[in-house]
């Protein structure tokens, strides 16, 4: 018997699911087609890969009592790039590596777009440790790839603290800044909060991790969705690149422009239709997703996502493994005999 209620898990899925439907929809640049798959890009990918190394880590420190989290998504990261094909990655271990039921999924060797700043980053220091070094990235995937993070407590009590270090391990501060801000809004709608309270909340709570996003960061984001809502030319100004920053401001923005569970294709394809708006509608996707559960996502479309199954088994393993602990400790037996199988903790 499971101990997650139906609330957690219509949040998990929500957030999961919107965020892999707004990257889907974000690379159509908001003119989806009548029919066919629609495809993540690699940042619904790499959000994928956070989740499975969030899982990781939790085992890993359950059983092994030494775990530094940041360290073990990386590793993640490390096999979507393996997986990829792409040239320079070390391999963790040489038999049986990528490991875990994420690695035999044929669809995450595709490639779909680019993530220059991670693949650079593993390629130049693929050890990631002590002697990390300075990276300078201020893009979107910084961001994108961490949300999932809010969703369970297990970092302290700042849920943003292991989204800044986790985005730290291949992007420059700005990503690190927007990452932590991102992922506690996303633990603020986990707690029930609604969108203007969750992001309110955030600028607050994470004043003592942010560099370079200091002060009250969404305040432009949220005083334009409370008084100027649903405006093209406002969004394109919130977001006028493909930053981290720009991102979370412009989704900020959408979820409060459309704060009604009906309206929720209406926000996604309004996020994708400015210029740089992929980024936007997938975080935006995840902030909506969150705060409605995963009913008020338009089944029509979710049908059609090439990752939906994988991404919903995601979400829903990752509040088995912090809710139930199914791999079991050094104290008690595993209620799943197969879960280390899955998510190996090595």
């Amino acid at each position: 018997m499971t101990r997650v209620t139906a609330e957690q898990l219509a949040t998990a899925r929500g957030c999961v699911l919107g965020l892999m439907l707004g990257d889907a929809i974000g690379a159509t640049g908001g003119k989806v087609p009548a029919s066919g798959p629609l495809r993540a890009t690699s940042a619904g990918q790499l959000a994928c890969f956070t989740i499975e190394g969030i899982i990781r880590a939790n085992i890993r420190g359950t059983h092994k009592g030494i775990c530094h989290p940041p360290s073990v998504v990386r590793h993640a990261y490390a096999r979507w790039a393996a997986m990829q094909g792409i040239p320079g990655i070390k391999r963790w271990k040489e038999e049986g590596w990528p490991d875990g039921w994420l690695a035999q999924v044929p669809v995450l060797t595709v490639r779909r777009g680019s993530a220059p700043a991670t693949v650079s980053a593993l390629q130049s220091q693929p050890n990631w440790g002590a002697e990390d070094s300075e990276w300078t990235s201020v893009g979107a995937h910084g961001l994108t790839r961490t949300l999932p993070a809010g969703l369970v407590e297990w970092w302290g009590p700042q849920p943003g603290r292991f989204a800044a270090e986790a985005a730290s391990t291949t992007h420059g501060q700005e990503a690190a800044d927007a990452a932590a801000l991102g992922v506690t809004v996303i633990a603020n709608l986990a707690k029930r909060q609604d969108v203007l309270k969750s992001a309110e909340l955030a600028q607050r709570e994470c004043q003592s991790l942010v560099r370079v996003m200091t002060g009250l960061p969404l305040s432009s984001a949220i005083h334009a969705g409370r008084n100027h809502p649903r405006q093209a030319k406002v969004l394109a100004q919130l977001a006028p690149d493909a930053r981290a920053a720009s991102a979370l401001a412009g989704a900020v923005y959408v979820a409060l422009s459309f704060p009604d569970r009906a309206q929720l294709r209406d926000a996604l394809m309004f996020a994708a239709s400015v210029p740089h708006g992929t980024h936007v509608a997938a975080t935006a996707g995840a902030f909506l997703g969150a705060a409605h559960g995963v009913d008020a996502l338009p089944v029509d479309l979710v049908s059609r996502m090439e990752l939906v199954w994988v991404a919903d088994v995601l979400a829903r393993d990752l509040l088995t493994e912090f809710v139930d602990g199914p791999s079991g400790s050094g104290y008690g037996d595993a209620a799943d005999p197969h879960w280390w199988d899955r998510y190996p903790g090595w």
